[in-house]
């Protein structure tokens, strides 16, 4: 028998209500910042990750599912969703538009990880990114942002971590008082540490090695070595945020994974769950339109993990309102009666009932039985007595009560 793909999941109809519920929360709470939704391609040119996510980024060495199509173009399927809005920001000519412009997705992303427990090769995020302005109160409003968005899906129990990395002006030589710390540290670091000292030293900062995660919280600490303009960034952004009284704690060890971070960074996790539960997580990426073609232009977004927070809502018995059920079940007996059942399942659905009609020889008995396991508060009973008298039986089936209904009413009694 085949099976969905290692690191797929089928998304079953009794699992339909937690992603329409939090679809349109992601859609409340974006409206609510002024954001508008954007649908980038599924994939795209494999150039803008490597040069947008970075090439010494584990996403671009590991991870990205990358082909070649029959007309020679090496494409990717998309593994975030910052750079592919960025590129129709370029493309599209929004840097025109009323600046920031704000934008916001519900995507499917693909990474080739190893799947475990919140983490799947393809995965569904919520994202937003606010392109064209520095201002640091625009970080706190994408923070509370996200932060608000979690409240207003039912959980509870948070933690914000924020940290300053700086820019590219202050961070090279912080980069290079990591690389000396770390390069004293190398024989007690990880294979994949060893790696990152020599590729991507600000990653060491991240790792989930117990022992990698004792070094380097000795490690310099990057908001200590930030330049003027950063760290009153920084001392602005911390002030916005308890203005909107956000619980926080600056981390400094929270550096994020892709090449195009500047600036603020931050996490929101589970207080339970620890480091490596991060439901929702963001930054600035001021060099990234740049990067990819355009003048200089500032950004910051952020991107929630769908498959996490239904797993943290699960796990906190967050009460999830369910998606509508039929309201009517039509059964019928025999051939003529099937006959008028199908020409009144017909009209009644035009008129906006929904309903689910019987199909098959079952006995009434069955029917009945089917109609109670859907859930239905009435069922319409048609046999030769009511296509004869243009009537139907109208059952309660909640008390099982029974009255005759002239066909004709039907819809304006059921509505």
């Amino acid at each position: 028998m085949y099976q969905a793909p290692c690191g797929t999941i089928d998304i079953l109809p009794e699992e339909q209500a937690y992603w329409r519920y939090i679809e349109q929360k992601a859609a409340e709470i974006s409206q609510r910042y002024g954001y508008r939704r954007i649908d980038t391609p599924v994939f795209e040119d494999t150039g803008l990750f490597i040069r947008g996510v970075g090439e010494a980024t584990d996403i671009v060495q590991k991870e990205m599912y990358t082909f070649e199509d029959r007309g020679g173009n090496k494409l990717t399927l998309r593994p975030e969703g910052t750079a592919p809005a960025c590129r129709a920001y370029l493309e599209h000519g929004m840097q025109n538009l009323l600046q920031p412009v704000k934008m916001f997705y519900i995507t499917s992303l693909y990474r080739y990880e190893r799947p475990q427990a919140g983490r799947y090769r393809e995965f569904r995020q919520f994202g937003c990114e606010a392109i064209g302005e520095i201002d640091p109160s625009l970080d706190a409003e994408v923070i509370d942002m996200a932060w608000q968005f979690f409240l207003l899906l039912g959980m509870s129990q948070l933690l914000l971590k924020i940290n300053s990395i700086g820019c590219k002006n202050c961070r090279p030589e912080y980069t290079g008082l990591i690389k000396q710390y770390y390069t004293q540290c190398e024989p007690r670091l990880c294979p994949d540490c060893r790696s990152r000292l020599a590729k991507n030293p600000l990653r060491l900062l991240d790792c989930k090695n117990t022992s990698c995660q004792q070094i380097a919280s000795s490690a310099p600490k990057s908001y200590e070595h930030l330049c003027p303009e950063c760290a009153t960034h920084f001392e602005q952004l911390q002030k916005y945020v308890r203005l909107l009284d956000l619980p926080f704690q600056v981390d400094p060890c929270l550096v994020r994974g892709l090449d195009y971070y500047t600036r603020t960074v931050f996490e929101i996790q589970p207080e339970a769950e620890g480091s490596q539960s991060t439901v929702g997580a963001g930054g600035r990426y001021d060099d990234l339109i740049e990067e990819l073609g355009g003048k200089p232009t500032p950004g910051i977004g952020f991107a929630i993990g769908i498959e996490r927070i239904i797993f943290n809502l699960k796990k906190q018995n967050t009460p999830i309102p369910p998606l509508p059920d039929p309201a009517v079940y039509i059964a019928s007996l025999g051939e003529a009666s099937r006959e008028a059942a199908v020409k009144l399942s017909g009209d009644l659905r035009r008129r906006g009932i929904s309903l689910v009609q019987a199909h098959g020889n079952k006995s009434l008995k069955a029917q009945l039985r089917q109609a109670n396991t859907l859930g239905v508060r009435w069922t319409v009973v048609i046999g030769d007595e009511e296509i004869k008298t243009c009537t139907v039986q109208l059952r309660d089936m909640t008390t099982s009560r029974q009255q005759t209904i002239r066909m004709d009413k039907l819809a304006e009694i059921l509505k």
